[in-house]
């Protein structure tokens, strides 16, 4: 499997490296930022002159129009891993969708896929007699809040209920009591912290509370190759972990 790596000069990026191994090799990568590796790297997908087999991106939202545009027009699956995309930027995805196969997801863990299963069968148990809180820590160089996982809890949350939750970001405008139909969803950066995410379900006598910690870079990189290998040959379509917990 011969991947074109987006976002190669980045810690995510040098993590797919480390876990490619076996029948998967980094054919070349893109970055804004030069520098040597051991393949190949450009500053544009365009530019790229490689056989590969599969796009992962690990990049920047802004670089995801020259990925999309260059997977289709070379009919190569992408992997798209990068969070903070706009409505605007899912929209051109889903475009993408209609002419390649492309895995999406705010987060490559398997362990998160579950995390939404176990979320949404909370909700859908629990109903309105509990409150749903989901808070989110990452380290300091995280620019995107809140996390493009808290936000695919939140919609699995969504998914449970039989009402449309409204999102709260901050309480700090807000002198009211909690409406039962909100999922409050708080973020907090420092230090180093790789990932850790909690959904907490508040009742009256008891707290629900469903973690998962991410303890190194090397699950997520683990993830997207293994979406990518799940990915090559399939029909043109959007896909996602729930799709990659099948196989």
């Amino acid at each position: 499997m011969r991947i074109l790596l987006c976002g190669c000069q980045g810690r995510m990026g040098h993590a797919v490296e480390a876990a490619a191994k076996g029948d998967a090799v980094i054919a070349a990568g893109v970055d804004a930022v030069s520098g040597e590796r051991a393949f190949p790297v450009y500053a544009k997908p365009a530019d790229c002159r490689e056989a590969v087999d599969v796009i992962i991106d690990f990049s920047h939202p802004n670089a995801l129009a020259d990925e999309l545009a260059y997977a289709v027009e070379n009919s190569l699956p992408a992997v798209i891993c990068t969070t903070g995309l706009s409505a605007e930027q899912i929209a051109t995805l889903q475009d993408a969708a209609k002419h390649i196969p492309v895995f999406f997801s705010g987060n490559m863990s398997l362990g998160i896929g579950l995390l939404c299963a176990l979320t949404k069968k909370a909700a859908a148990v629990l109903g309105e007699d509990f409150d749903i809180e989901i808070l989110e820590m990452h380290h300091n160089q995280k620019l995107d809040a809140p996390s493009g996982t808290a936000l695919m809890l939140a919609n699995a949350a969504k998914e449970g209920v039989d009402y449309e939750p409204e999102y709260v970001y901050a309480r700090h405008d807000r002198r009211q009591k909690r409406d039962k139909k909100e999922i409050g969803i708080s973020a907090i950066r420092g230090g180093n912290i790789i990932g850790e995410h909690q959904v907490i379900f508040a009742g009256a006598d008891e707290v629900i509370n469903l973690t998962h910690r991410a303890q190194s870079r090397s699950l997520f990189a683990t993830g997207a190759l293994r979406a990518a290998k799940f990915l090559i040959g399939k029909d043109a379509g959007l896909y996602n972990m729930e799709d990659l917990m099948d196989f």
